[in-house]
């Protein structure tokens, strides 16, 4: 049976307000939680960017949730760091806690100062990454030389069970690639075409483990009030790689995204204040075979989101 989520996007919301959201989102039937892990937001008007380790430990301490989180090691952050930060998450919340791993994005990655390197160099540098967790989620000393260098790290906190490492993909080469090293997959909505081909490439290439799905949505009470939300908030978000890759600040993705009209925001965030439709969008995501579907209201404000769709959409997707 298909588990549904809230997604915490920690670039829109500050971290009080989503950690009230969450709790409330687990009183209200959601199955489980994810998050962001920006040090950036994708537009000046989302206006937040806490630090989604720190959100974490409090969240998973105030509800029975299973929780991951989306991230890319290798510059921003060091391998070793995040498998210390994913194996205390597992020490202290057995069986709850899950990363998906990335190649990232310059908006976030540039703060550090080092070059933005070409994709295929990101991707081969995630890798190394991925080994060395693994690594040190097993118990071993490890020492790497390469895209990232490693000298004598150890995890002395770890869980029993490491956490699962899944693939953050949005096109089916990655998907497939992913299949090599990862416990799962992780993708966003698209066309339902796109979302078949992106299963199909991970299990073909012998992917195993869930395959998650966050979906963009906007509701409101009105038509009219869930296409402003989805507008202000998510246009700055259209955009197909190596655009959404590679800008550098928020002001930039709202220099590009100031014309963007609504029909191309509706391409990538499912915008209505039919309940019904919601629900038909959710089942027909379930029936292509996803695992997990965490909800992403764009909007600011999670209140009456979280309420309305624990009572009327989950009961009946369910």
């Amino acid at each position: 049976m298909t588990e549904y989520g809230l997604h915490c996007s920690h670039e829109q919301i500050p971290p009080a307000e989503l950690l009230t959201a969450v709790i409330a989102a687990e009183r209200a039937g959601f199955d489980a939680a994810m998050c962001s892990d920006h040090f950036s937001p994708w537009s000046e008007r989302q206006g937040q960017s806490a630090f989604a380790w720190s959100w974490l430990g409090a969240a998973m301490q105030a509800t029975n949730l299973s929780f991951g989180i989306v991230n890319a090691p290798g510059q921003r952050y060091h391998p070793a760091i995040i498998a210390q930060a994913i194996a205390t998450l597992g020490a202290m919340f057995p069986g709850r806690f899950w990363a998906a791993l990335g190649s990232g994005e310059y908006s976030n990655e540039h703060v550090t100062g080092g070059p933005w390197p070409r994709k295929e160099v990101r991707n081969a540098r995630l890798r190394e990454c991925v080994d060395v967790i693994r690594e040190l989620l097993g118990g071993a000393e490890v020492s790497h030389d390469g895209l990232v260098t490693v000298d004598r790290a150890k995890l002395w906190t770890r869980p029993e069970t490491p956490p699962a490492l899944i693939g953050a993909a949005i096109s089916t080469k990655t998907a497939a690639w992913c299949a090599e090293w990862a416990d799962g997959l992780v993708t966003v909505n698209a066309p339902e075409e796109h979302l078949r081909a992106m299963i199909d490439a991970y299990r073909d290439a012998g992917g195993r483990g869930p395959v998650c799905l966050q979906v963009h949505l906007s509701w409101a009470s009105t038509e009219a009030a869930a296409e402003a939300i989805a507008y202000d908030q998510w246009r700055s978000n259209v955009f197909a790689p190596p655009v959404c890759w590679d800008l550098e600040l928020a002001e930039h993705f709202d220099v590009i995204s100031e014309h963007v009209p609504l029909a191309k925001v509706r391409e990538v965030v499912n915008i209505s204040a039919d309940l019904d439709r919601h629900v038909q969008w959710l089942r027909d995501y379930a029936a292509l075979g996803f695992d997990r579907i965490y909800l992403h209201h764009v909007g600011q404000d999670l209140t009456g989101f979280v309420e309305t769709f624990g009572a009327k959409v989950l009961p009946a997707v369910r």
